[in-house]
């Protein structure tokens, strides 16, 4: 198949593209580079069958143009990590609303199948742990401007089901939860890759609030293996599937996981939220998926440990960091 990719430059997009091409499927990338980083997928510059387009997926012209090329659409782009949308909480609205309006208008003028990326986030403040589907779902107050991001990406997710129920478009939503692996900047506030960047360095690794807060990590490569999955299967369409990994880990724990796997003499500290954001924050103490429903309608399991994540991050961020000038 030929598969747009919306988000293609940009962490999860980049490994997305590997996997599909690995499969003998076409890809083009749509990035407007926000976020994204050509570098993630310069190693698809002379792949024949790659292609990227640099625009904003709210430009209908555009996007009206690669859909009609494509058999299917996965729509990744979106404003991500806490960092950006405390500092950007317009563009996080309007990009992930609005770029998503323009996906599934035209998507459904082709009739061509498309796979939302959504959020652990969407569950809110829900205590409900692990966190089902069609579990309800606990928004903070507005005052918040990280809870933006929650909303907008909920209503992305309402606007898709809606396509689907209202004129048979098949839409597959996808809620990830906390995606990481190798090519994740921590440059929006990404706790993994800013962790061990710091830890290489022997920098104090900052760690806001109690660092009790609790999270499970999935590896990239587990994630947009099931995304295909997803996207192939006729009965997956409609429907609200998480996808992550059951193993948990404090952030406090994460912290000092890294030091231990980098050898390295970083110190912790903690700091507030107001110190790490300039202004209030609230945040979920425990986000756990339920991974029942993935499980049935596509097998999917996660296969990779936290561990072995760390390791290939290690790995990549300590290249890098021999490499540079």
């Amino acid at each position: 198949m030929k598969a747009l990719i919306t988000g293609g430059s940009g962490f999860v997009g980049s490994h997305l593209a590997d996997h599909l091409l690995a499969d003998g499927h076409e890809v083009i990338g749509l990035d407007d580079l926000s976020t994204g980083n050509l570098s993630n997928i310069a190693h698809l510059q002379d792949n024949p069958r790659y292609n990227l387009v640099l625009d904003d997926v709210r430009n209908e012209s555009t996007v009206h143009l690669l859909v009609e090329q494509c058999d299917v659409v996965f729509h990744l782009a979106a404003a991500v990590g806490v960092q950006l949308i405390v500092d950007q909480p317009v563009h996080t609205i309007e990009t992930n609303i609005h770029g998503t309006e323009v996906v599934l208008k035209v998507a459904n003028k082709f009739r061509k199948k498309v796979l939302l990326t959504s959020t652990s986030e969407v569950y809110g403040k829900s205590d409900k742990v692990p966190f089902r589907e069609d579990d309800d779902t606990v928004q903070g107050s507005t005052r918040f401007s990280r809870w933006s991001y929650a909303c907008s990406k909920a209503i992305d997710e309402f606007l898709g089901l809606a396509y689907h129920q209202q004129f048979g478009l098949p839409v597959v939503v996808a809620r990830l939860f906390n995606t990481v692996g190798p090519r994740q900047t921590g440059q929006y506030g990404m706790v993994v890759p800013r962790f061990v960047e710091r830890a290489l360095r022997n920098q104090t690794i900052q760690i806001y609030g109690t660092g009790r807060q609790r999270r499970c990590f999935a590896y990239v490569g587990d994630v947009v293996g099931c995304l295909i999955k997803l996207m192939t299967e006729p009965a997956a369409a409609g429907r609200v599937y998480n996808i992550g990994s059951t193993e948990e880990i404090t952030i406090d724990a994460l912290a000092d996981k890294v030091i231990a796997l980098t050898s390295s003499r970083s110190e912790k500290q903690h700091i507030s939220y107001e110190e790490a954001y300039g202004r209030s924050f609230d945040d979920m103490m425990r986000r756990v998926p339920c991974l029942e429903r993935v499980h049935e309608t596509v097998g999917y399991k996660p296969t990779t440990t936290l561990d072995q994540n760390l390791a290939m991050i290690i790995e990549e961020k300590r290249r890098a960091m021999d490499t540079s000038p």
